[in-house]
């Protein structure tokens, strides 16, 4: 068995590319297939479709899948209990970040998140590969992680509201946050929530990497977000939140939930209390 190389949680393309013939790392590609097929991916990834990692049980439309589809959709990708994963996506790593959260939930430790996605990867000049190669597949056994760690579902939620050391952090647009753009039966936010869209910790001048380390550092401070909290992330169905409880795991915050349920679930819950 090789040895497993010990990756940073945030990579660079610079970083990844000594190891992309490493058996011992598993690089994972979310991309638009249509994407992938007209450019490429990076040599030696294997493609996993996001809807792979969600399930719906309208109108909750983020969910997690049960241990039984997790173990066949991560043998089908040829994961292993001590392989490290690398992820990336073409849009801003909502997806990866998903993937990685997922993977959270059930214990796995050895992540990586591309810093970028494929547009940093492309803009360093990294070699693109046409074709997916099937990878082996393995038989993984998914067990989420007890106590859960990283979930928070409607009732811990509810549990949690008004406690002073609970930081809510709803990621969604402003608009949304706002009641202005609704997409569930109400509008509005969940009660003591603040506000931090997604790609406000991108750069897209350097191809939606994060932003550097003091600009996250003080876009959370400033909306009462520190690192003795218990924080929550969510968004309308954790796929721009799983993106932030990435940034905020990558800045040490010890404590970070994300909730599957999300605005899809809670807006549409008459018997939840709602801000707007």
């Amino acid at each position: 068995m090789p040895a497993v190389p010990i990756l940073p949680l945030l990579i660079e393309p610079e970083q990844l590319q000594p190891y992309l013939a490493d058996p011992a790392v598993l690089i994972v590609d979310l991309c638009e297939p249509t994407r992938c097929a007209a450019t490429g991916h990076i040599p030696g990834a294997v493609h996993l479709n996001y809807a792979d990692l969600v399930r719906a049980i309208p109108p909750a439309m983020g969910l997690l899948p049960t241990e039984a589809q997790l173990s066949e959709v991560l043998s089908r990708i040829g994961l292993t209990p001590d392989r490290q994963v690398v992820a990336y996506d073409d849009e801003g790593n909502g997806r990866a970040g998903r993937l990685l959260w997922t993977l959270a939930a059930l214990g796995h430790e050895r992540v990586s998140l591309l810093n970028g996605g494929i547009h940093a990867w492309n803009a360093a000049s990294g070699v693109l590969e046409a074709q997916f190669r099937p990878p082996p597949r393995s038989a993984y056994q998914a067990r989420f992680a007890e106590p859960p760690t990283v979930i928070a579902d409607k009732d811990y939620l509810l549990a949690r509201l008004g406690q002073p050391d609970l930081a809510l952090l709803d990621t969604r647009t402003a608009a949304e946050f706002a009641g202005l753009d609704v997409r569930a039966a109400r509008g509005g936010h969940i009660p003591g929530a603040v506000n931090l869209s997604w790609t406000d910790a991108m750069d897209p001048q350097r191809q939606w990497r994060l932003q550097p380390d003091p600009v996250l550092r003080k876009l959370l401070e400033t909306r009462g977000v520190t690192p003795d909290q218990e924080v929550i992330v969510y968004c309308q169905t954790h796929h721009r939140s799983a993106h932030t409880y990435w940034v905020l795991c990558y800045l040490g915050y010890p404590r970070v939930r994300g909730y599957p349920g999300a605005w899809s679930e809670w807006g549409n819950d008459p018997g939840l209390p709602v801000e707007v």
